[in-house]
Order: structure tokens, then C-alpha cells, then sequence
């Protein structure tokens, strides 16, 4: 292919006396007349291409067909209304509905209606604690900076101007009279790429303007605080604070909001735990930890002495680790995770075990949750072939009822999972779950794509998904393996993948490969490698690994610079998995080893890739795909077509509207089949 040419510049880094060149480093000024340029050049070679497929409209229509089903999220309750969300399938946002006591139902708020495209999103909905006044964030095309606008639900009327420059907030209510969220101050240079790495709680009194917030907590320059939340507990009385210098490890603050000017409570001053607050009864605190309990355990404690050295079990570490834990009606549930499977538990706050939730299938189940006096608990249960359902809860009986099923044009009895285990280069065993049409015969033809993460403590857990369907139904296989770096066998797993331990996470990405290969279920021809953002850097380090392990390469948003990817907004909080270039010159040598872009090298093949990013992902900044995708495409030898495909007004994927999406998984899905040699859609 004639790719569009990229100019080169003279940049050098040093770092402990190794020099490292760095010819694009023009492409992070994400404002640049140039690079707004470069974009538009990338995306008319690349939609050229797609263009030539023969069967992407086949495609975009059946994943539109497919995805027109209604979807309902759970109800709660809110002052005198029952809310709850809706979407008939193809519509951009979800609409939150409302319903009386009458039963009349309503549209209260409608996302689809804040843009003419979709792309400005609702986030976070938080009432205040008599549903008369509601505070909601949103997005502006996919950026994860907000504002928070607050309406009274009654008349639907804003009562105030706008919050501005919120990022990575919770809204938390303190009674009626006002809500405390999270901030940075704005950042210089482009909001969309600069470094933010000083996290601030504020307190916003209702009816005052924004510039009288008073600061809570953070900002002190010595100490940075890159991520900080902040939560009112249901009875009003306390303030939890949860700083955090990384996405992993956490310190704890309480503050007694019953006591006029009461002063911050240490409870752990250090970030070497991941510990939260589920609940309290009175000056009773119910904490989940993972402090000597790398599985999670759930511990009580005194206000009045709530440091560790106090800490009594409530319900000790299990074998299997403690996935999630929340109230609901005046009880805890405990959602542990067996091999990537949901198995749910119901307890007093004596820490008696009421009931093993009997769930419906193998599988992934989330929700749980309420306030005290709720008298219904709502869940939601799916797994890989299974449509999200949900089911309403009576605690006090145990009783389980179905609450709302979907109707969807797919018949997921013709499918099945099932969970396979292959050993690592280092012997380690490794679950993955594969999901396909019954009765595929292996003869190392499937089309597959192989999807991973392996990271920052995240789990991956059996979902539906539209799109998985749609390739499943051209006779693909869905692979999903349990790397190391996740979560699924708790701090053990996670610590197994990060910082110098990260090539553990390829290691294992390749096994899988490889035993897909190896058992038939597809070959380095039919095999596709896809991942999104930290599994965007898997997938870009296993492709410069091994080049031939698959025919096609998807990376989407991915962390593709590991010298230089602190520097940008809260990226320097991901030291915790990744380190530093910065940190030690063995550290620097590691991560140059494995940085997808400082490790493609002249002369080589390399698989069909298409990279996608978001003009708006101020995430991982799209400069990570177009560096990388620049690099790849000025040293690419052979035939594979080297792409990026980047989405104006859209971001890290959170808020993305679904016309957006379907045109996406179209084009993605389009390129894989094709340049596995497909001329025509397999179906088998």
C-alpha cells in the first residue's frame, strides 16, 4: 500500500545515558494544525480501503438488525418516583424514564436529545437525599472531562449554572443541601493530552456559585494525589474519602459530618491496601480489605479506634476471591469469583450466611445493591451467549423473580461456552473461556479472535455482547483467557503481571494462542488478536514479539509508548502496573523491551493491522496509536495493510453512541474477515 506520508523530526531522549529517538513526537500536539491534518489524510486512505470490502454493509446492517432489541436497567427509587433506564436498541443514549406510585410512566431525562450526533453522553446520576434536586454529569464528545448540571426533578428546570472542569467524580449528596465532587484544576496546554496529576475534592453548597466550593481535600503540592473520591454514607453521617497515588492502593479518611468543623480520621495512611467502605451502623464501620488478605475479606471496626491493629473479621478470606461487595435491604452480598464465575452470597451484619444465591447459569452477575430500606435487591445475570437479564430479589425470603427479559432476534441455544486450561511458558495454568456455534468442526479454519487485557487488577467475566454474536454467527470463535495482571485470582494474579513481571501477561497471551492453534480451533491464518486499552498494549507487544502468530491485529486505544506514556493527563497513575522510564535504568531497559512502538524493526511482515482510536480519548492519548501506527507503517514489509481508523468526538469508549459503535465493529469486523482471505461472509 501507498500510505500517507508522515513527516520525521530530530528528537532525542536520553535516559540513563541511552539515547532514544523519537521522529513523531510532533503528532502529540493533539491541537496542532498538522496533526489535524495528518488525521484526515490517515482516515481517507483508511475508509478508502474499507471501502473495498465487499461485504461491510452486510455487516453494519446485520449488527444493526441484531442490535434493535429494548434494553431496561434495573429500577431504584428516588423520592416519590421509581427511575429507571431504557433504549429501544438503536437509539444513541439510554433514556432514563420515571414512573409514579399511580404507575404512569414518563421520560425524565433524555441524553439523546443534549446533541443533534449523540456524542454528548450522560454520566453519573446522583439525587439529592429527598429525590427533589438532581446533579448529573456529562460528556462532551467522549472526552472523560464533565459537567455536572442539577435540575429539580419535579419541573425538570436547571436551578443553577453549570459545574465546570470535573474529572473522575462520584457526586455524593450530603442530605439536601448540597454534594461533594472531584476535580483537577485545568491543565496547561491541551485539556485533552496535558498532565493531571493533582486530584481535589470540593463541596458544592446548592444555590452558591461554583468558585465558593469549598476544598476538601487534596492539593497540597508535595503530596500528589492523582485520583480521590468521595462518598456521603446513606445515614448522612460520615464523609469517606479514598485517596490514591495509582490505580492500585488506596488511603481511607473519614470525616463525622454530624460534628460541625470535625477534622479528617485516619483510618489507613498508606497506599499499600485496596480497602473501601461497604457500609456503617452507627460508629460501626464494615470495610472490604485486601490488607493480609490478598483475596479480599470484609472486616468491622470502631470509629473511635478504626486503624487495622483493631480490625475484626466479619467474613475471613475465602480460597476464592471476594470479586464485590455491597448492601441492599439491611443485608451484604459478597460476589466471589470462581474461575471468572459469579457465585453469590447473602449475609446479616453479624456476618451469618443467610443464603447461597442460586444463579441461573454459569456466568456473570452484577448489581446487589440498595439502600437499607429497599425492599426489592435487583441483580443482573449474563454470560458470553446469554442476553443480560434482570432478576428481583426478596432478601427476607430468599425468592428470586425474573424482572425483565430481552427479546433479541439471536438463537443463543445453537452457541455454548466453555472453559478450557493451558499452561503458560512458565508452567502457570491459565483459564480461557471459548464460545462458539456447537458443533464447529476443528479443522483449524475458524476465524477467531482472541481477546485479552491483563491489567490494573481488572477481571474479565462472561458478557454479552452484540458484536461478539454478530462474529459468532459467521462461524467465528470467541476466545477470552484469564491473563495474569487481572484480577480473577485476586492480588496474587495481579502483581503477577506488573511492572517487571509484565511479560508474564504476553507469555500468556501467546500460550493462548497457541493452544488454539494447536487444538484445531483455528491457525495463524483465521486468527485475529484483539484488545483495548492496556490490552491494547498486549496485542501491540505480542504482534512485535511474535509476527507471525496471527494473520490479523487490532489494537484499539492502546498504551503503544511505554517511555513516555506518564506524561500525559493521569497516566503517571499507572506506574503501579507498568513503572517508569524514569525509575531505574533497569526499569527503563525493561519497558523499552517490550514498548510496542520502540520495538518494530525493518524488514518484517507484520500482520494486518488496524488501530482505532478517539480524537477525544484524553485516556490514553490517541498520540500512543499515531506514533505507533506511523512507525508500523514506514517499516511494514509485505502485503498486510498497516490502518488507523480515528473517531472524531469520541473518546475512550465510555458514552460512545451506538450508531458510532455499529460502524465501528462493522469496518473492524469487515478487515478481519477479508484479510483472512474472505471474499465473501463465512456463515457457516
Amino acid at each position: 500500500m501507498n500510505y500517507p506520508k508522515t513527516k520525521t523530526v530530530n528528537i532525542i531522549d536520553t535516559y540513563f545515558n541511552h539515547k532514544v529517538k523519537d521522529p513523531f513526537r510532533w503528532l502529540e500536539d493533539d491541537r496542532s494544525d498538522e496533526t489535524i491534518a495528518w488525521v484526515k489524510t490517515q482516515n481517507t486512505a483508511t475508509f478508502n480501503y474499507l471501502d473495498t470490502i465487499p461485504y461491510r454493509n452486510k455487516l453494519k446492517e446485520r449488527l444493526s438488525s441484531l442490535w434493535k432489541y429494548e434494553r431496561i436497567g434495573a429500577p431504584f427509587i428516588e423520592g416519590n418516583y421509581t427511575y429507571f433506564s431504557k433504549n429501544n436498541g438503536l437509539q444513541n443514549q439510554n433514556i432514563i424514564y420515571r414512573k409514579e406510585k399511580n404507575g404512569k410512566e414518563s421520560i425524565f431525562l433524555d441524553p439523546n436529545t443534549f446533541s443533534k450526533d449523540g456524542t454528548i453522553s450522560l454520566d453519573v446520576l446522583s439525587f439529592s437525599k429527598d429525590g427533589s434536586v438532581l446533579a448529573y454529569s456529562i460528556s462532551e464528545g467522549g472526552s472523560d472531562w464533565r459537567k455536572i448540571i442539577i435540575i429539580n426533578t419535579n419541573t425538570k428546570e436547571k436551578v443553577e449554572d453549570a459545574l465546570i472542569n470535573v474529572k473522575f467524580s462520584a457526586i455524593s449528596w450530603y442530605k439536601n443541601e448540597g454534594f461533594y465532587y472531584s476535580s483537577y484544576d485545568k491543565p496547561k496546554g491541551s485539556e485533552l493530552s496535558a498532565k493531571t496529576d493533582q486530584h481535589k475534592i470540593y463541596y458544592h453548597k446548592l444555590g452558591t456559585p461554583q468558585k465558593e466550593d469549598t476544598l476538601i481535600f487534596g492539593g497540597i503540592p508535595e503530596e500528589k494525589h492523582r485520583y480521590i473520591y468521595a462518598t456521603v454514607t446513606e445515614d448522612n453521617k460520615y464523609l469517606v474519602l479514598t485517596p490514591r497515588t495509582s490505580t492500585s492502593g488506596n488511603k481511607l479518611y473519614i470525616k463525622d459530618l454530624s460534628v460541625p468543623n470535625s477534622k479528617l480520621i485516619t483510618i489507613l495512611d498508606h497506599t499499600n491496601t485496596d480497602t473501601y467502605i461497604i457500609d456503617n451502623k452507627d460508629n460501626k464501620l464494615y470495610l472490604v480489605t485486601n490488607l493480609n488478605a490478598p483475596n479480599n475479606k470484609i472486616v468491622t471496626v470502631d470509629v473511635s479506634h478504626p486503624t487495622p491493629e483493631n480490625w475484626e473479621d466479619l467474613i475471613p478470606e475465602a480460597e476464592h476471591v471476594l470479586n464485590a461487595a455491597t448492601k441492599g435491604s439491611g443485608f451484604l452480598f459478597t460476589n466471589y469469583m470462581v474461575d471468572a464465575i459469579s457465585k453469590i452470597k447473602q449475609y446479616d451484619y453479624n456476618g451469618t450466611l443467610i443464603n447461597n444465591i442460586e444463579l441461573h447459569n454459569l456466568g456473570t452477575a452484577t448489581g446487589f445493591s440498595g439502600k437499607k430500606d429497599a425492599k426489592t435487591v435487583y441483580y443482573a445475570f449474563t454470560n458470553y451467549n446469554t442476553p443480560s437479564s434482570i432478576y428481583a430479589l426478596n432478601p427476607k425470603t430468599g425468592k428470586t423473580t425474573l424482572h425483565w427479559k430481552p427479546e433479541i432476534d439471536f438463537s443463543y441455544n445453537e452457541y455454548e461456552s466453555h472453559q478450557v486450561f493451558f499452561k503458560s511458558k512458565d508452567g502457570t495454568k491459565i483459564p480461557m473461556i471459548l464460545t462458539h456455534k456447537k458443533g464447529i468442526v476443528l479443522d483449524g479454519k475458524n476465524p477467531t479472535i482472541l481477546y485479552g487485557y491483563g491489567g490494573f487488577n481488572i477481571s474479565l467475566t462472561p458478557t454479552f455482547s452484540i458484536t461478539n454474536t454478530v462474529w459468532m454467527e459467521q462461524g467465528g470463535v470467541l476466545a477470552v483467557p484469564n491473563l495474569r495482571g487481572g484480577g480473577e485470582y485476586g492480588k496474587v494474579w495481579h502483581e503477577a503481571g506488573i511492572q517487571m513481571k509484565k511479560q508474564n501477561v504476553f507469555d500468556d497471551f501467546i500460550a493462548a494462542a497457541e493452544y488454539l492453534i494447536d487444538k484445531k480451533y483455528t491457525s495463524s491464518k483465521y486468527l485475529a488478536l484483539r484488545g483495548g486499552s492496556n490490552g491494547g498494549l498486549l496485542v501491540g507487544a505480542v504482534m512485535t514479539q511474535r509476527p507471525g502468530l496471527a494473520k490479523v491485529v487490532l489494537p484499539a486505544v492502546g498504551v503503544l509508548d511505554m517511555l513516555r506514556y506518564h506524561t500525559f493527563t493521569a497516566g503517571a497513575g499507572w506506574a503501579y502496573d507498568y513503572g517508569t522510564a524514569e525509575q531505574s535504568k533497569d526499569m527503563f531497559k525493561y519497558l523499552k523491551g517490550y514498548s510496542p512502538l520502540h520495538n518494530i524493526k525493518e524488514g518484517i511482515e507484520y500482520p494486518a493491522t488496524l488501530i482505532t482510536t478517539g480524537d477525544h480519548d484524553d485516556r490514553v492519548v490517541p498520540a500512543h496509536s499515531f506514533k505507533f501506527a506511523a512507525e508500523l507503517q514506514s517499516k511494514q514489509t509485505g502485503k498486510n495493510p498497516v490502518l488507523i481508523r480515528i473517531e472524531t468526538d469520541a473518546g475512550h469508549g465510555a458514552g460512545t453512541p451506538v450508531s458510532k459503535i455499529i460502524d465501528q465493529y462493522a469496518d473492524i469486523f469487515g478487515f478481519t474477515l477479508y484479510n483472512m482471505g474472505f471474499q465473501e461472509l463465512p456463515n457457516k
